[in-house]
């Protein structure tokens, strides 16, 4: 039997060993999902929230032993692996357990016009099925967490690719859910190679896809399942951006665009990676920050008093590297900070650099990179902030940094992308109500909060016609000028600004409306 052998990242000790999934058990997880999500949506939202609750609860009393398999299998630090995993899932799921039936309940529609007042329209929102999830590495619980608790309270099944690079997290996915003891099928997760599990998926007969990951990956999905006709959600790459202006407290700014841009050894799509600071503050800002990014400290990540660990995998450090050398040999100024644990000899570390004097030639300043660097550039005029934020074919999030909140609020009304930070960055993907996705490139549809909830379901209209003694509608058959001359009425009356017009379109309206009342010829 083939198997995923996972490593610690940051030390290269094997910690698991996983066997591979065929296609064929894919395809047998969806049809008896497929089964399951029949009963499953039958049951009370009550008794949904009840079952999906015994999740946060389990996950509460384990979020030490959680936070370190995270920390030993992606290579971020412990608190990482708490604050921006664990925690979110634990407020994620208890926020779908408050808001979820609310959200999804049937609503009534609004009356569009008087002339079709007997007409009573709902909303309701159905669940699509079976949701298939491929989530990535970077984020291995938190991710595939949020999206699995949003499908399941909705009413759908799951079927999840964890990703190969952290099949231990995937195994305490595994553990997680199975402590709400759901219907067998209802929820399977597989291993399978990344380089099958696109098109598997999509071929398997699941309902809709949401998938995480790069550009170039999400862009072949999508014309998959264009040929399929099948619902998919992308969320994918980041190149972000941070403004920091004149007015901002520069130690708040510095903090955040260390934090931002370094958290998970920068290996956050809506990282900080470009930051553009006005000029006249730009001295001070790069005497705070390389102050501040002086205390960091890199090391192994289950220790609790180190900030950033080791990256996740060794293709992904290369390609940090990569995009350093292509920033100094086109005039980047590089500044290394931090301190290194003298111990540390082995593992995927990349240390953190600061890059001054960035171009837009630049690969870094192009491209996600994905890692622990950070391009400085200063600015004159916010005009011209705003055009270097929004010079990226990404947009996935961006922040404005200033004391003047009315000025953050406008210049964010201004940027490409699909969340905007004022004095803050990165952390609202653990804020359970905010939608999570992206303009441009960054992908489509959105995640999180009720728009996330909205996109797990379908929306069935039902109208109702509820007036009595109605025996047909006006423009039924059979047809004459007088009906004719009844609908062009009901135009005139309501529209025409002319009052006789009015007036005769009433007369002719009423002509025709008693016939509504008549048996049909």
């Amino acid at each position: 039997m083939e198997t995923t052998i996972s490593y610690n990242p940051a030390t290269g000790e094997k910690i698991g060993e996983t066997p591979l999934n065929t296609v064929e058990e894919l395809n047998e997880a969806v049809q008896k999902a497929k089964i399951a999500q029949q009963k499953w949506a039958q049951l009370s939202f009550n008794d949904r929230r009840d079952i999906i609750l015994k999740m946060r609860d389990y996950l509460t009393v384990n979020a030490d032993r959680f936070s370190e398999v995270i920390s030993k299998d992606a290579g971020k630090t412990i608190f990482d692996a708490l604050s921006t995993e664990v925690m979110p899932t634990v407020l994620a799921i208890n926020y779908y357990a408050k808001n979820a039936k609310r959200v999804l309940r049937r609503k009534r529609l609004r009356p569009g016009n008087i002339l079709l007042a007997n007409k009573i329209s709902y909303i309701d929102r159905v669940p699509f099925g079976v949701i298939g999830i491929i989530s990535p590495w970077n984020y291995p619980f938190g991710i595939p967490m949020h999206e699995i608790i949003m499908a399941l309270i909705a009413g759908n099944g799951v079927v999840l690719k964890a990703a190969s690079q952290t099949q231990e997290v995937a195994k305490l996915i595994s553990e997680v859910v199975g402590a709400a003891k759901l219907p067998e099928g209802l929820f399977t997760m597989l291993n399978i190679p990344g380089n099958v599990a696109g098109d598997a998926f999509i071929d398997s007969g699941i309902n809709k896809l949401f998938f995480t990951g790069s550009v170039p990956v999400g862009k072949k999905l999508m014309k998959k399942a264009g040929e399929r006709l099948l619902p998919i959600s992308l969320e994918l790459g980041g190149n972000d951006a941070m403004i920091v202006l004149d007015d901002a407290d520069v130690h708040r700014a510095a903090a955040g665009a260390l934090w931002g841009g370094l958290s998970n050894s920068g290996q956050s799509c809506a990282g900080v990676e470009r930051i553009y600071v006005q000029a006249n503050i730009y001295s001070r800002f790069m005497e705070e920050i390389k102050r501040q990014g002086s205390k960091l400290r890199q090391g192994i990540g289950t220790s609790y008093d180190i900030e950033i660990g080791s990256m996740t995998t060794e293709s992904q450090q290369k390609l940090v590297k990569t995009h350093l050398e292509d920033a100094t040999s086109k005039g980047g100024l590089v500044t290394e900070i931090g301190t290194v644990d003298p111990e540390l000899s082995h593992g995927f570390f990349h240390r953190p650099y600061l890059v001054e004097n960035v171009n837009s030639e630049m690969l870094m300043m192009q491209e996600e990179t994905f890692g622990p660097l950070l391009g400085i550039q200063k600015f004159s005029t916010i005009e011209e902030a705003i055009a270097l934020a929004n010079d990226s074919n990404l947009g996935l999030t961006a922040s404005v940094w200033t004391t003047d909140r009315k000025k953050g609020h406008l210049i964010a009304s201004k940027l490409e992308a699909g969340t905007i930070t004022i004095n803050d960055h990165l952390m609202s993907h653990g804020l359970a109500e905010t939608p999570w996705g992206g303009f441009k490139e960054s992908g489509f549809e959105r995640t999180h909060g009720e728009i996330g909830l909205e996109a797990m379901t379908q929306p069935r209209c039902v109208v109702d016609d509820f007036l009595p003694g109605v025996k047909r509608n006006m423009w039924w058959y059979p047809h004459n000028r007088s009906v004719f001359e009844g609908l062009r009425g009901a135009i005139e009356l309501l529209y025409s600004k002319s009052i006789p017009v009015k007036f005769n379109g009433a007369i002719k309206l009423v002509k025709t409306f008693f016939r509504t009342f008549t048996e049909n010829r």
